[in-house]
């Protein structure tokens, strides 16, 4: 079943190495990225984190990413690592109530992890729209729609290839959601922001 790549033979240490480059991945201007707690009751070894996307001073959007390792393998992960992410955004009345958003957001997770060669197995997840609308006191409040994207997959890691691939990927779909255009071709970041969040 690991279908993964082969990771140094110290469980701690191989995690560690994939933790520092969580920390140290070069994210967007406008996400705001911070560590925060994870937990052990899923997998031996996690680390998570939590990020709001920002512009001109307005939160578009949020998500979570939690990285988990179990050294035996999990049967239902197809392999040894796992990522569990969440996305959510507000949206536009008229696309939540659109029928193929949930497909088309979907879309977003897939073509991000393709356009990023994360290679990955056992993709899995739900895609939720939900508008609402106020009433009685309340009916001055203006209507809202969001779409939220819960989803996970199995990186298979080749040699000299880490887990970057695949925090590009999420946050390529954090951006999409947040309705953020994708950054010129050609833009390189350069430095972590970790832990630079409001």
């Amino acid at each position: 079943q690991g279908v993964t790549a082969p990771l140094p033979p110290d469980a701690a240490e191989a995690f560690a190495v994939l933790a520092t480059e969580l920390d140290a991945f070069p994210w967007r201007t406008e996400v705001e990225v911070e560590r925060m707690p994870s937990t052990q009751r899923i997998a031996p070894f996690s680390a998570a984190v939590q990020a709001d996307v920002v512009d001109d001073d307005e939160e578009l959007g949020s998500g979570r990413l939690v990285l988990l390792h179990d050294p035996v393998g999990n049967e239902a992960w197809e392999g040894t690592l796992r990522v569990v992410t969440f996305a959510r955004a507000e949206v536009d009345l008229e696309m939540a109530t659109d029928a193929l958003l949930t497909e088309v957001a979907w879309s977003w997770l897939t073509d991000a992890l393709d356009g990023n060669h994360a290679q990955h197995v056992a993709a899995s997840g739900t895609v939720t729209a939900v508008s609402s609308r106020c009433f009685g006191d309340m009916r001055d409040e203006p209507d809202r729609a969001e779409v939220e994207i819960r989803a996970s997959w199995t990186p298979v890691l080749t040699e000299g290839r880490g887990i970057s691939a695949h925090l590009a990927a999420w946050q390529e779909l954090l951006c999409q959601t947040a309705g953020l255009p994708e950054l010129p071709e050609g833009i390189v970041l350069l430095g972590s922001r970790m832990g630079r969040g409001r």
